[in-house]
């Protein structure tokens, strides 16, 4: 249904050619894990159509011309060209757009056994069969993921102030009475374990003041803090960096770090002359500055001694160092348990996306705050090379709880009630239901003429976005 115009312009996507090849191998597996998430939505559609007695004409799994095929039960199933996700071709679904299929005193006739031949209430459980099944993927993922359970880094709920590095005191957790050092321990009620916990309460609660309760000098303190909203990312922000110890967790191998000796483990002390609590403070050391410099001088300490070094940054122009962060550890969770945790965290993601729609009207940068296909695919791409790159179980891991966040976004967008999406038939379809009667098929017509304007216009302007934003990660 509508998620093959989704599909094509992934594959669009995946061709687009760009100079660095990185790139290129983060889109194609972003393909990949995209197709995943348009196949389960489309699987629904298929097997909701099965049930409610609506003909089945095609069902393919891959998109383009299909190079096998075989008919069964009256269904000729696919496999496509291009292995990304795929779609289901009901009898009639395309009827209405059909003038042929109006006759000239505008009264619809359906073809028997097609899709708008069926009852209004069997299509609304066609059309909301796509969205529904990405939930119950996202709901298996994350129950799968929990079941087993995972280690995973994390940084903690310790902030650094924004301005104590930059100098800029505009900011809400310093009007608010913020230090650097606090420990954020509950925002509006709920605890906060680490920062994603701290970073969703903010970003999703943009313009309302929030209490906080932090740990400062062994005493519990309540302040109140207002996230102001960041147009570039639609989300609210404090103006905080989270704290991580200057402790190196790895080294790259022949960087300007491995270079002058340093090791995992060692701690950093201070650098060209300027003390370093924190890793944040690397900014400091390098803020005004309009090139990265040449050499850097590192003081670190490595088991009581402490040693000093020169790195040499003219040709890579970066450290070579990764921060060692906290492992977090999920709770055993049994087969029930990790059911019911995967259900509550789908729920908390589908609430939040929905709160997150909210901010489209609050003056945000749409090429910036609104992601196109080709990002989109980059950024699942991106999240599979970076988890591989710590191991295949990391990798495989953060591969399908991003796909999990991505489903539900699909989800979420497909039910709103616009037309060419899913909730946009369920619109129509409820209107026929209270009218009795099938909408006139010119106003069908028009409403889905405007819609394909719309959908089109934020697709160009996401495009726009996503060239530019390809453009800076060269």
């Amino acid at each position: 249904m509508e998620s093959a115009l989704l599909t094509a312009c992934l594959v669009l996507a995946g061709v687009f050619r760009y100079s660095c090849s990185m790139i290129v191998v983060k889109i194609l597996l972003g393909l990949v894990g995209l197709g995943v998430v348009v196949f389960v939505h489309e699987l629904g559609h298929f097997l909701a159509a099965r049930a409610m007695g609506i003909e089945v004409e095609a069902f393919s799994i891959g998109w383009g011309k299909a190079f096998l095929k075989r008919k069964i039960g009256g269904v000729e199933y696919r496999l496509g060209v291009f292995p990304i996700g795929g779609y289901c071709k009901m009898k009639g679904e395309n009827d209405l757009r059909d003038k042929s299929a109006a006759s000239e005193d505008g009264v619809f006739t359906p073809e028997p056994g097609g899709f708008y031949a069926a009852h209004p209430f069997r299509r609304i459980v066609v059309a909301f069969a796509g969205p529904f099944f990405n939930v119950l993927f996202a709901v298996a993922v994350f129950s799968v993921i929990w079941g087993i359970g995972f280690e995973t880094p994390t940084l903690e709920n310790r902030i650094v102030l924004v301005s104590d590095i930059s100098g800029d005191s505009g900011y809400p957790a310093t009007a608010a009475g913020l230090r650097t050092g606090d420990r954020i321990i509950e925002i509006d009620g709920k605890p906060c374990t680490n920062y994603h916990d701290v970073q969703q309460a903010v970003a999703l609660n943009p313009g309302r003041a929030l209490p906080f309760t932090v740990l400062r000098d062994n005493k519990l303190i309540n302040l109140t803090v207002t996230p102001e909203m960041d147009k570039e990312t639609a989300t609210g922000k404090i103006g905080v960096y989270f704290w991580t110890d200057p402790v190196i967790g790895r080294v790259i191998p022949d960087s300007p770090a491995a270079k002058a000796g340093l090791q995992p483990g060692d701690r950093i002390v201070s650098m060209e002359g300027m003390d370093f609590p924190y890793s944040a403070a690397l900014t400091t050391i390098f803020a005004g500055r309009e090139d990265v410099p040449e050499t850097v001088r590192v003081e670190w300490e490595r088991a009581g001694q402490q040693y000093a070094g020169t790195l040499d940054l003219a040709e890579t122009g970066t450290l070579g160092i990764e921060w060692q962060l906290p492992v977090y550890k999920t709770p055993h969770y049994g087969f029930f348990g990790a059911i019911a945790k995967g259900a509550s965290e789908t729920w908390t993601t589908f609430a939040a996306s929905v709160k997150s729609l909210t901010f489209f009207f609050k003056g945000i940068d749409f090429t910036k705050a609104v992601s196109g296909p080709v990002r989109i695919t980059y950024m699942v791409g991106d999240v599979a090379t970076s988890g591989f790159a710590e191991s295949a179980g990391s990798g495989l891991r953060s591969l399908v709880e991003f796909l999990a966040f991505i489903s539900i976004a699909l989800c979420v967008m497909n039910l709103l009630p616009l037309p060419i999406l899913d909730g946009g038939l369920i619109l129509l379809f409820l209107v026929e239901i209270v009218r009795r009667r099938p909408v006139p098929p010119r106003a069908v017509a028009v409403f889905q003429t405007f819609g394909v304007v719309l959908i089109g216009g934020l697709m160009l302007v996401a495009l726009f976005g996503d060239i530019l934003f390809l453009v800076n990660q060269g």
